[in-house]
């Protein structure tokens, strides 16, 4: 039976001894950056024995880092014995071919380091699916380097085959597991709408944990529910979603759900496949954006996870958590309000459990306001927004008109408020 083949360049063993290429492309990056990119590696399991940095003013179409750079990578993997070159950038299946056949060892690219690191930590079935489905989305654009020995299947009596060459076959067979794969995760999604439509109709807000990888969200996470997720100091330390029952003050009930973390140049592969996971951000009543208070560069980390919540069509309203402030000096827990006397941002240790007391009393504050009591006019044509205020709102009275269509009175979030605009228009 026709199986795909391995890619050799997908995937880091661990253990394996690798050498970091982080150049400079245009202007220059933040340190914390190339930092990163070694936290990255490390996270994957790779053994670094050498790096290589510099500046260039753009991408060069050979090898992407330039031939004066390619030489030193060369030389560098040469000197060193390493077995893997990892690059801190997308770049395109001929130049990592380019790249491999100069340094005589394999080449992974940014996106597939990060989809490495995911392989290895996902644990339950829906996120193995989705990091399998973002591996061979990646793997589509890279089948030749697999089968460069073999050339067109040859005729002859006895020999004649369907006609497709072998790279044909990889795309057809690659195809068709795509196909499955996309079929099972629409069935998941299926089942998480269900779920999404039990919580509105128990009237169970649902508040989501966002953030960068790294900044703590699991730990508070536990902190809140005492869920026992794993944690660890290392980026991505948990992928699979996890929602859990959330007790607010006043004894008002809540669902609190901790998702994947985010980072800088997330690969689109990526985002594609854990769509559905992330799903629970655009359906959350309240997002809780953590964000690392001691991070180097905290505020490029609030705009690429914002970027992400951009592309996701998050638009809820959020409280930023300012987590670890243990280290930061001097640092004491605090509530800051916005303009308009809102919860707008909560300084706490999730680890310590210092100002999460805090946390909590903006949360309830937050969900008792997001309420709002508000009657809709429907005309006999307008079945369907009818069904969809049953869906996302509390219907308290449904009142047909004498001139047809009817008149509800609900209890209805602000955010879906803003959404009913659009299924209105």
């Amino acid at each position: 039976m026709n199986e795909l083949p391995r890619v050799s360049g997908i995937s880091p063993q661990i253990g394996e001894r690798a050498v970091l290429v982080d150049l400079d492309i245009g202007p220059p990056r933040e340190p914390d950056e190339h930092e990163e990119f070694v936290l990255l590696a490390r996270a994957a399991g790779a053994d670094i024995v050498g790096q290589l940095g510099g500046t260039r003013p753009k991408p060069d179409p050979r090898y992407f880092i330039g031939p004066g750079k390619a030489a030193e990578l060369q030389a560098l993997v040469a000197a060193t014995g390493a077995e893997l070159a990892i690059l801190n950038h997308p770049i395109s299946p001929a130049q990592e071919r380019n790249l491999e056949r100069l340094v005589q060892c394999r080449v992974l690219d940014r996106a597939g380091l990060i989809l490495d690191i995911f392989a290895q930590r996902a644990r339950s079935f829906e996120g193995k699916l989705q990091v399998e489905l973002a591996q061979l989305r990646h793997l589509s654009t890279r089948l030749v380097r697999g089968w460069t020995h073999l050339e067109r299947q040859k005729g002859g009596i006895g020999l004649r085959g369907p006609g497709e060459t072998q790279l044909e076959t990889d795309r057809r067979l690659l195809a068709a597991r795509v196909a499955v794969l996309e079929r099972r995760l629409a069935r998941i999604e299926r089942q998480r709408a269900q779920g999404r439509r039990a919580r509105t109709k128990a009237e169970l807000p649902l508040i989501a944990l966002v953030g960068y990888t790294n900044a703590g969200k699991s730990t508070l996470f536990n902190r809140l529910t005492q869920a026992g997720v794993f944690e660890a100091d290392q980026l991505f330390a948990t992928l699979d979603p996890t929602v859990r029952y959330l007790e607010l003050p006043g004894g008002r009930p809540a669902l609190l759900a901790d998702t994947v973390g985010f980072i800088s140049r997330l690969p689109p592969e990526l985002i594609a496949a854990f769509r559905a996971t992330l799903e629970e951000t655009r359906n959350a009543t309240l997002l809780l954006h953590v964000i690392d208070a001691a991070a180097a560069n905290r505020a490029r980390q609030i705009a690429d996870v914002e970027t992400v919540l951009a592309e996701l069509g998050s638009c809820q309203p959020r409280i930023e958590v300012f987590n670890q402030i243990d280290r930061i000096d001097g640092a004491l827990p605090r509530l800051e309000r916005d303009p308009e006397g809102r919860p707008a941002r909560v300084w706490i240790s999730a680890r310590m459990g210092a100002g999460v007391d805090l946390l909590l009393a903006a949360l309830a504050e937050s969900i008792r306001g997001e309420r709002l009591l508000e009657s809709f006019r429907l005309d006999a044509a307008e079945g369907r927004v009818r069904a969809w205020l049953y869906r996302h709102a509390r219907v308290i009275e449904d009142r047909p008109l004498p001139e047809g269509g009817w008149e509800l009175r609900c209890e209805i979030g602000r955010v879906e408020r803003e959404r009913l605009r659009a299924v209105r228009s």
